[in-house]
């Protein structure tokens, strides 16, 4: 079952303010579930579709060397963390669709990835292939 975040915690993770996830709440924008209560509380997937949107924090002037110029970036929620040895396996759930990322487990804890966390991951490629579905 996916967690439930309140709109409060919704709009800090996308980086906007409480007023306009209600709204997007009211206006049918996102889906949400009211408690027996009557609080909205947001499907933590249902954010997927707009993490790429959201506003990243300004780079600490000591970590801009660590900047990327690539721009096939594909802003996600890791969903599912797995070490073994020297490997992570890193699941993203982008726009309601899983990638998985291979890494080293010392880029894993160095980087303190958890699952929940929003993170982008980096497409490099020579060729992109299209296929019919």
């Amino acid at each position: 079952m996916a967690a439930l975040l309140t709109p409060r915690a919704a709009a800090l993770r996308l980086g906007i303010s409480y007023p306009t996830i209600k709204q997007w709440i009211y206006r049918g924008r996102i889906k949400a579930v009211k408690t027996p209560g009557g609080h909205y509380r947001i499907p933590e997937p249902e954010l997927d579709g707009f993490l790429h949107k959201a506003k990243r924090p300004e780079t600490p002037r000591r970590q801009m060397m660590r900047t990327i110029s690539g721009r096939n970036q594909l802003t996600g929620r890791i969903v599912e963390l797995k070490f073994e040895g020297l490997l992570a396996q890193v699941k993203l759930s982008i726009g309601g669709q899983i990638i998985t990322s291979i890494i080293t487990a010392e880029a894993a804890r160095e980087m303190q990835l958890a699952v929940g966390e929003t993170v982008a991951a980096l497409v490099k490629s020579t060729e992109v292939m299209v296929l019919r579905v």
